[in-house]
């Protein structure tokens, strides 16, 4: 699943026109949307999306968690990729002036009256699209954005001792913090040099003052190297070639050189360096 840099990336490139099109979203008018598959839309209506949305234009586009948030001229659409989700921005025609015809795995369209489309494609089906007046009916429950200059330490370690649960799936529980996944908690796990069943209550103020800063700096690194490209779903990015912990099981520790181990938590694998990271 694409997490926050994954995330943070395609809206840049969307927003700042450099996807595959090397044209931006933003400025764009809506003529009319194809819903290709019903279950894509979670919200409205499909007839009630259809009439609003026409004529609207994209005028910002941004990210809340995993969430992409397109800011209209009277609405924001929301897009959230889950596990399989991607989108592309391309032309209407293909080279011979002739319709372009829609992938196997192509769920929603957006046609711009410019003369080209934004396009959700989903393979496993599991992504949502909606459309409402305010982001926050949708985003109202995610916990705070871990870049956030505003989102302190001390704000941090509260959250952390008020929950009496395992790190990790703590971590990736949206509506405690947004945007982590098992590849970025996995990272500042090790890089904060913490456990994953380690207990949230049991943090010092030392320690997640660490982890707050673990967790800023891989997702910053993510994000510079515009994210992760480990399987079929998301590509272009190449922070992959620098993980510290995931998905290297059986190689050295960066830190120390104790090969990383793989353990289940939460029903995740979860990669670990057994004398970096003891549990608490």
């Amino acid at each position: 699943m694409p997490e926050l840099p994954e995330v943070e990336t395609i809206v840049s490139a969307l927003r700042d026109g450099r996807s595959e099109y090397h044209a931006s979203v933003v400025g764009l008018t809506v003529g009319d949307a194809e819903v290709l598959w019903p279950k894509t839309l979670a919200a409205p209506t499909e007839e009630e999306f259809q009439t609003r949305i026409r004529e609207q234009m994209i005028t910002g586009l941004s990210r809340r968690g995993k969430f992409l948030v397109f800011c209209l001229a009277t609405d924001h659409l929301l897009i959230h990729l889950r596990m399989s989700g991607d989108l592309r921005l391309e032309g209407i025609q293909d080279e011979s002036g002739n319709p372009k015809p829609f992938d196997k795995h192509d769920r929603l369209a957006l046609n711009f009256t410019e003369g080209s489309r934004l396009v959700f494609n989903d393979t496993r089906k599991f992504g949502r699209v909606w459309l409402a007046k305010d982001p926050v009916d949708i985003t109202g429950n995610l916990g705070p954005e871990p870049l956030d200059e505003s989102f302190t330490a001390q704000q941090f370690h509260q959250m952390l001792t008020a929950r009496g649960r395992q790190l990790k799936p703590l971590l990736m529980d949206q509506t405690f913090i947004a945007g982590l996944g098992n590849i970025y908690t996995d990272e500042a796990l090790h890089l904060a040099r913490l456990h994953p069943l380690s207990q949230s209550s049991q943090i010092t103020p030392d320690q997640s003052g660490g982890l707050l800063e673990a967790i800023r700096a891989v997702l910053s690194e993510g994000i510079r190297r515009n994210g992760a490209s480990i399987d079929w779903v998301y590509r272009g990015g190449d922070f992959q070639n620098h993980f510290r912990a995931y998905g290297r099981t059986g190689e050295p520790c960066p830190e120390c050189g104790t090969l990383i181990e793989r353990l289940v938590v939460g029903q995740r694998g979860t990669h670990i360096c057994p004398n970096c990271q003891p549990i608490l």
